[in-house]
């Protein structure tokens, strides 16, 4: 009988032993890798900010960066054809997660496994840009949150940039036509402006360098208003948009919070730093055993309305009360 209690005690401790083992293997620390859009400190505080949120959503969780769980930083050294070449040497290591949060580098990362599991963040139409099956089974090893719940955002930011100044008969759209998932949204904003009798006039820029003559030819052409449609290409160059719509004296909407930071006039869009938070939860859940398959595809359900007073100001508008009572943050 003590020999039966005996060995019966000795197997509980085999079974539960590994148990605990498997659940936080000692000396081995999960590795979540960042495939950075650019070196991680190229854009300025803005970066850090999204990078913060996505620690701090992590934290959150129970992982902190450093105890139990390694963030890593990669990038193509601001050249993304090396982004593959990176992607290549780090699936031959022992990675965890990847996370990415521009669509061609989600897009790299599934060329260069389908095993490791993919996270995203701030990717516009992930369906259409064939990261997911659905948004409620995304299939396959990538999963993670939305950029915009519809293309119909952009007809929204239209309107609001009417009510903000009314009376224009001619508006200009800029936009990156090469940014996977764009053209939808460009098309809303067309929508939205032939319904108004609004001439649209659509300005592709695909790199920095047609900025100037892109904002001159808006100007030449006599257009006063203009919609900057979110994407990570817009919101990388937020800094140097904002200043060519402030040297031409153009009010403009923006995508996303940080262009009205920056001095733009308006933003309308779902929060960035609330994206790569709620990111990080997928990071934990997949750490966790959880698989992307099974991680729906999180859409945005809350959105800001950012102006900036100051730029109002300097533009001579008088920004409607209509709007003022529906922003959620007045820049003064």
């Amino acid at each position: 009988m003590r020999r039966r209690i005996f060995v019966g005690i000795l197997t509980g401790c085999i079974v539960v032993a590994p148990r605990a083992g498997m659940a936080q293997p000692v000396g081995m620390v999960p590795r979540v890798v960042f495939i950075s859009v650019n070196p991680n400190d190229s854009f300025g505080p803005g970066y850090k900010t999204l990078v913060d949120a996505f620690r701090a959503g992590l934290k959150d969780l129970g992982y902190v960066d450093g105890r139990n769980v390694k963030v890593e930083f990669r990038d193509g050294g601001g050249k993304p054809e090396q982004v593959p070449g990176v992607l290549a040497a780090l699936v031959q290591q022992k990675i965890d997660v990847l996370f990415a949060s521009s669509p061609d580098n989600v897009l790299a990362a599934m060329h260069a496994t389908r095993t490791i599991p993919i996270v995203f963040a701030t990717i516009i139409d992930p369906v259409g840009a064939g990261l997911v099956a659905s948004l409620a089974r995304p299939g396959g090893n990538v999963t993670g949150v939305a950029w915009d719940a519809t293309p119909q955002i952009a007809a929204k930011q239209f309107q609001l940039l009417r009510e903000m100044v009314p009376g224009n008969r001619s508006m200009a759209v800029v936009w990156n036509p090469d940014v996977i998932g764009s053209a939808a949204f460009f098309k809303e904003t067309q929508h939205a402006a032939e319904s108004a009798n609004v001439a649209l006039r659509s300005v592709e820029v695909r790199a920095p360098a047609q900025f100037d003559s892109a904002y001159a030819n808006i100007s030449a052409a006599g257009i006063k208003t203009l919609v900057v449609l979110g994407s990570d290409f817009t919101w990388l160059y937020r800094k140097e948009l904002v200043a060519l719509a402030a040297r031409y004296r153009m009010p403009a909407i923006y995508g996303n919070r940080d262009s009205a930071e920056a001095g733009g006039l308006l933003s309308y869009g779902a929060s960035l730093r609330d994206q790569m938070f709620l990111a990080a939860s997928y990071v934990a859940k997949i750490l966790k055993g959880a698989k992307p398959a099974d991680l729906p595809v999180e859409q945005p359900t809350k959105f800001e309305l950012v102006i900036n007073m100051k730029t109002a100001k300097a533009l001579g508008i008088t920004i409607p009360q209509s709007l003022l009572l529906r922003a959620d943050e007045v820049i003064q």
